[in-house]
C-alpha cells in the first residue's frame, strides 16, 4: 500500500517579498542669531570696558584726605585753598560750629579768642599719609662671628648634665612608658604613650569637681588639652600620695606590728599613681578591638581623675587617712 505523503512535495520554494523602504523626511529648525544682536550691550552702568586689574578701578581707589579734597575742590572753583605742607588748623575745621568749639580743650579755646595772626599753624591737623614718610634706616646688628669647620656653633660651656640623648623626652613621658612597658617590648609602650597623648589633646576640656581640687597653681581646664603632656603631669600629681604606711614588726614589743607612715620622693609619689591608674584602666570595659584598645582606657582613666571620678582618689584619702591616724606610732627623737 503506497504511503500517503509524498516526501516529493515537501521542499517547496518560499516566496520572500521585501518590506518596501520608507522614507521619512524630518523638518531640522535652524536659528540663525542676527549679528546687530551680539552687538548688544545690556545691563551695563557704563560705557568704559571694565578693566583687567581691579586695583584700577575708581571704586578701589582710596579716599583722599580732608584737606587735599578741599585743595582740589578750590583748584577747580579758582579759589585759594589750604596748605598741604603745614596742614588744616583746627580753627579753621571748628569755625561755625559752637557745638564743636564747646567741647575744645581749654588751650585751643584761648588761641581762639586771642585770635592769632593768620599764617600761624599752632595745633593743626597733618595731612601727611603714612606712606609718603620716608623710613628711617635702622642699623642691622653684627653678624656673629664665623667659624671655620663648624656649621650650628659650638654649645654653651659648661654642658649640662641632662643634654643628651637619652633625656630628649620629659621624665613623666619617659616614667610612665617605662611603666607601660611590658616584656621588654619599648616600641609598643612607646606607641600607646603616643596614643595616649592624642586622646588627651583631642578630647574636650574636663569639668573640675571642687570636691577633688588638683594641685595649685593648675591652668584653666580650657588649656589643658593645649598641651597633653602637661594635662599628664597634672592628673599624676593630683592624685599621688604624699606617703606610704609601713609595717615594723616588734615596734610596739611583744610582735605587734605598728603602722608607721614613710614619706615618697618625687618619682615614687609618680610610680604609685600610675600604678593605680594602670589597676584601674584594666577594669573598665574595652569600647573596641585593635592595638589600641588598652591605651585609649588609660586616656578615659586619666580624664576621670582630673574630673575627680576615678577610684583612685579613694585610694589615696584612704592612705592619706591611715598615715595621720598612724603618726602617733612615730618614735622622734629630741634634742
Amino acid at each position: 500500500m503506497p504511503p500517503r505523503l509524498n516526501i516529493l512535495s515537501i521542499p517547496r520554494a518560499i516566496a520572500f517579498r521585501p518590506r518596501a523602504p520608507v522614507s521619512v523626511w524630518r523638518n531640522e529648525r535652524v536659528i540663525r542669531i542676527s549679528p546687530s544682536l551680539s552687538l548688544c550691550r545690556n545691563f551695563a552702568d557704563s560705557k568704559d570696558p571694565p578693566a583687567v586689574d581691579k586695583s584700577q578701578n575708581r571704586d578701589a581707589q582710596p579716599l583722599p584726605h580732608v584737606s587735599e579734597e578741599a585743595a582740589e575742590t578750590a583748584e577747580i572753583m579758582g579759589l585759594e585753598g589750604p596748605d598741604i605742607e603745614q596742614g588744616t588748623p583746627v580753627e579753621e575745621i571748628v569755625k561755625g560750629d559752637k557745638e564743636a568749639q564747646d567741647k575744645l580743650p581749654k588751650v585751643i579755646k584761648d588761641s581762639i579768642k586771642s585770635s592769632a595772626p593768620k599764617g600761624s599753624r599752632s595745633f593743626s591737623t597733618s595731612a601727611f599719609r603714612p606712606q609718603d614718610l620716608e623710613l628711617v634706616e635702622m642699623e642691622a646688628p653684627p653678624p656673629p662671628p664665623v667659624m671655620l669647620g663648624i656649621k650650628f656653633g659650638l654649645p654653651a660651656l659648661p654642658i649640662p648634665s641632662d643634654a643628651h640623648l637619652k633625656y630628649r623626652y620629659d621624665p613623666v613621658v619617659k616614667q610612665v612608658t617605662n611603666l607601660l612597658m611590658r616584656h621588654g617590648k619599648l616600641s609598643i609602650a612607646q606607641r600607646n604613650m603616643s596614643l595616649i597623648l592624642t586622646h588627651l589633646r583631642t578630647s574636650p576640656p574636663p569639668t573640675i569637681n571642687p570636691a577633688r581640687p588638683l594641685i595649685p597653681g593648675a591652668p584653666p581646664p580650657s588649656h589643658l588639652p593645649l598641651n597633653p603632656i602637661l594635662y599628664l603631669t597634672l592628673a599624676i600629681d593630683s592624685v599621688a600620695p604624699l606617703l606610704r604606711i609601713r609595717s615594723q614588726k616588734g615596734a610596739a614589743g611583744g610582735g605587734v606590728a605598728l603602722q608607721i607612715p614613710v614619706p615618697l620622693g618625687l618619682r615614687q609619689r609618680r610610680r604609685t599613681a600610675v600604678e593605680w591608674i594602670l589597676t584601674a584602666a584594666t577594669k573598665r570595659k574595652n569600647r573596641g578591638s585593635g592595638k589600641g584598645g588598652f591605651a585609649q582606657r588609660v586616656a578615659e582613666e586619666l580624664v576621670a581623675v582630673v574630673e575627680g571620678k576615678s577610684s583612685v582618689w579613694e585610694r589615696r584619702n584612704a592612705i592619706h587617712k591611715l598615715g595621720v591616724a598612724a603618726r602617733a606610732n612615730l618614735n622622734l627623737r629630741r634634742r
